[in-house]
């Protein structure tokens, strides 16, 4: 694969974990819809300005983007975390990190 499929399908993963369709994408992203979908299947090359916009509208680390490992169970239940994680402001997020530490660590005990 290319990277520009590569990194078309990491996108399509990205949106479809964040339950979006491709016109809601290319709204968040001021893109147009039919420029998602080239993108996605790898027949646009895209700039860094372009790939930027689509960043933000994920609201994700940037290396977000160029993760490429196969698609399975785990990397969908983490893509679907971090979307939903991701629009949460810092002391939502801190507070949520420390029920998810408590939540983890209580797990692992009944685990053991």
């Amino acid at each position: 694969m290319s990277l520009p499929e590569d990194v078309g399908n990491r996108i399509r993963e990205l949106r479809k974990a964040k339950g979006w369709t491709q016109e809601q994408l290319a709204e968040a992203a001021s893109l147009h819809y039919s420029y998602i979908g080239g993108v996605e299947r790898g027949d646009r090359n895209i700039s860094l300005e372009t790939l930027e916009k689509i960043i933000n509208a994920f609201k994700v680390p940037a290396v977000e983007i160029f993760k490429f490992e196969e698609e399975t169970d785990y990397r969908k239940a983490f893509d679907e975390h971090i979307t939903l994680i991701s629009a949460l402001d810092v002391e939502e997020l801190l507070s949520i990190t420390k029920i998810n530490r408590e939540i983890i660590t209580n797990f692992k005990k009944i685990s053991n």
